[in-house]
């Protein structure tokens, strides 16, 4: 069909068209081709060299003679391309380095392994290609490294592009001459075509089959009218106020008739038998607050793992049940994980191991073969899922979070025309941390099976795309932000979460007032009494001994706070199978006990401990009633709690103290942004919240409302929903040009 449409105007676009293949194509190919071959020699010399001196070198260190085997290496390094030469040992101690060995070169920058390997390092602004060969002699195994300073490949690839330029320069002038000839001809009737189909547009006239039949050109100019003010409307989305309606019409435009799948650990309702009588359940997750919303409005299937205790009884028997059960929009398809599995996948490897991992929160990870084996297992069982619930060749599947991290390459092995979204909700962390993992490279790899990999931040991406530099053999675009691994291109994206806005739990809360009397009166406290909250899972990573420390700090720098201010933690018990988990709930019980003990007395405490799970609506009421909420993660993604706070305060008053370890430090920046391991830091700044006057909490306020109200989880859902339109367009262009190279 675009070849019909195309062949009118082939001859005017014949001259352009081939100038800009040639700029565009053809320099930067002799660009690749002179690096590749460069770096090719590069790495042969490396070879050279080892050969040449394997043996004297080995004679050498068999005899212990440090000065000969330093001798070798000084001649080898008068090469004027090699920059050093040395020798690792397996402690990763450097031995006899030549007099240029970059003063902050170590050995642990260079990958070392039971075969030669060649990694590219940087140094001081520089390219270096290290080649690093294995040695072993009397059982003792050491590493030849030999240097190559890499900046000759610019001066060579400067050359030949040069080359190209004055080649093309010569062939443009040529063609563009007789393109001319056809511009002038053909000209007028593409003015007329493009004036008809404008004005088309612009009336919203519908092309007559006799009018598609005269000027298929014009059908096509309206098609490419349309995409446009598509694509204007996105560009200027921040217009948009992005609902759920707002999502259907973005998907109704851009992503007609599509299928969504989502998966995740956590099911966003949870059925529990309790005294005889099936009760519901919304658990307490960041994951699920921020995504039900969007599946409500895209609708489509989700797969979870169905923990409730009275979840087999309530789905039909497909393992599926339509909900929310008020007002059902979207499919729950439940998977079944026995507890062997659950105490492997879960609780072993995603949460003693990955989990730790990924958050500097200064607890060591634990890495088991069996649970590796459960976790690939589980992922398999997701992924199985998956494809037995699309019912199209190219559905989108959102997959969620650390728990899936193989299951995108599984997915795309069966479902290779699907658009995979993996959306990782945790940090990610430099490449030496996740270095690690033993799995490392499995777990890169599945993750690079996405189409579209999202983080909550930029420096996430980052990192990430330091890691996969590092331990996975793939080309980097760091200017398009894509990875290229086996052929298929990953885009790697900073996608920052939300909530819904407004939130739905928001609706038919008493007012302000009353919530802060109400709440006053169940906790036993003076209407003026100023009212702190912490609310979150019982986690390590949120930092809830640092936050009571704080409260601690400030009682005793200010004792007039004493009866004036109290500081409410709640927190769900999560993970409680962990040592790390349940300790942390010990040590806080014991923590919030001394506290009372010094500061407080029979009527009043300033710490009040709630250790249980609370609905949304009763969350929120606690958020109104509060004057200052503290999130002290020591280290997060994102963290929701910081932006519910702030959606909850629709009378623009109360204060967020928030840890600048959060993604959200980076978007609430009217909070006051804390170092949470600086005790003293953190309590002056509840001091400051606890006075801060009401205009400027309201200035703050209003502006954090703002930006929760325009970047809510709608819009962090469009972004991702429209780059996942121009995926399936690359997609489809690529088939139609594959379809006509055949004809």
């Amino acid at each position: 069909m675009l070849y019909r449409i195309a062949r009118p105007v082939k001859y005017i676009g014949l001259g352009f068209a081939v100038i800009a293949v040639l700029a565009l194509a053809i320099a930067p190919f002799s660009t690749r081709l002179v690096e590749q071959w460069s770096r090719s020699d590069v790495e042969a010399r490396s070879r050279l060299v080892y050969k040449a001196i394997q043996n004297s070198m080995v004679r050498a260190i068999a005899d212990g003679d440090t000065s000969r085997l330093a001798a070798i290496f000084e001649n080898v390094a008068l090469d004027d391309r090699i920059l050093a030469v040395a020798l690792c040992d397996e402690s990763g101690r450097l031995i006899n380095p030549t007099k240029l060995m970059p003063a902050t070169f170590s050995c642990d920058k260079v990958a070392r392994s039971e075969a030669e390997s060649f990694s590219t390092i940087f140094n001081d602004g520089r390219r270096i290609l290290v080649g690093t060969f294995p040695i072993v002699e009397r059982n003792q195994k050491a590493y030849l490294l030999v240097l190559h300073d890499l900046s000759f490949i610019d001066t060579r690839s400067g050359e030949a592009h040069g080359f190209v330029v004055a080649a093309l320069a010569g062939i443009a002038i040529a063609i563009a001459g007789v393109a001319a000839v056809f511009v002038v001809v053909m000209l007028r009737g593409w003015m007329t075509s493009l004036r008809r189909a404008v004005e088309e547009v612009r009336s919203g006239a519908v092309l007559s089959p006799q009018a598609r039949d005269r000027s298929a050109i014009d059908h096509q100019i309206k098609k490419l009218l349309g995409e446009i003010e598509i694509g204007r409307e996105t560009i200027t989305s921040r217009q948009i106020d992005w609902s759920p309606a707002a999502l259907q019409e973005l998907l109704r435009k851009t992503l007609p008739d599509v299928e969504v799948l989502v998966i995740s650990n956590r099911e966003p309702y949870i059925h529990n038998r309790e005294n005889g009588e099936i009760s519901l359940q919304t658990p307490a997750s960041g994951l699920v607050s921020a995504l039900e919303p969007v599946i409500r409005a895209c609708g489509g299937t989700w797969i979870a793992h169905g923990s409730g205790n009275a979840d087999r009884e309530t789905v039909d028997h497909d393992d599926k049940i339509r909900v929310p059960p008020d007002a059902p929009s979207y499919t729950l398809r439940r998977i079944w994980i026995s507890d062997e599995e659950q105490d492997g996948y879960y609780y072993g490897f995603a949460n003693e191991g990955l989990w730790p991992l990924c958050h500097i929160a200064f607890v060591r990870p634990q890495f088991r073969e069996a649970d590796w084996r459960q976790y690939e297992a589980i992922n398999q069982r997701f992924a199985e899922a998956v494809v037995q619930e699309a019912r199209t060749p190219d559905p989108i599947v959102l997959v969620q979070d650390y728990h899936f991290a193989l299951a995108p390459r599984m997915i795309r092995q069966r479902l290779p025309r699907a658009t995979i979204i993996t959306f990782w909700h945790i940090p990610w962390p430099n490449a030496e941390t996740f270095s690690i993992c033993p799995w490392k490279e499995r777990i890169i790899d599945g993750l690079l099976g996405s189409t579209i990999l999202g983080f909550h931040t930029q420096f996430h991406c980052n990192n990430f795309f330091e890691t996969v530099d590092r331990f996975v053999e793939s080309r980097i675009d760091r200017e398009h932000a894509t990875v290229t691994s086996g052929g298929h291109e990953t885009m790697v994206r900073a996608y920052p979460i939300s909530i819904e806005w407004p939130p739905k739990a928001l609706a038919g809360q008493p007012s302000i007032d009353l919530c802060r009397s109400q709440v006053r009166e169940s906790l036993g406290l003076a209407a003026d009494v100023k009212l702190a909250v912490g609310i979150e899972r019982f986690d390590y990573t949120k930092g809830i001994l640092d936050r009571m420390k704080a409260v601690d700090d400030l009682l005793t720098r200010d004792p007039a706070w004493k009866r004036r201010f109290t500081f409410l933690q709640v927190a769900a018990p999560t993970r409680s199978k962990l040592a790390s988990y349940s300790t942390l709930q010990s040590e806080a019980v014991a923590l919030a006990g001394d506290i009372n003990a010094r500061h407080g007395d029979d009527s009043w405490q300033p710490v009040v401990l709630l250790i249980r799970h609370h609905e949304a609506a009763d969350v929120f009421r606690l958020f109104r009633a509060a004057d200052v909420c503290i999130v002290s993660s020591l280290h997060d993604g994102m963290n929701l709690v910081a932006k519910e706070f702030v959606a909850a305060r629709d009378d623009e008053k109360g204060v967020l103290v928030l840890s600048s370890f959060t993604g959200a430090s980076r978007e609430l920046s009217e909070a006051l942004i804390v170092n949470p391991y600086n005790t003293h830091e953190m309590s002056a700044a509840l001091d400051t919240a606890l006075r801060m006057p009401g205009h400027e909490q309201q200035e703050r306020m209003r502006l954090m409302r703002q930006q929760v109200r325009e970047w809510n989880v709608y819009r962090w859902a469009g972004r991702m929903l429209i780059d996942a339109k121009a995926s399936r367009q690359r997609l489809r262009i690529l088939d139609i040009s594959e379809a006509n190279q055949v004809r």
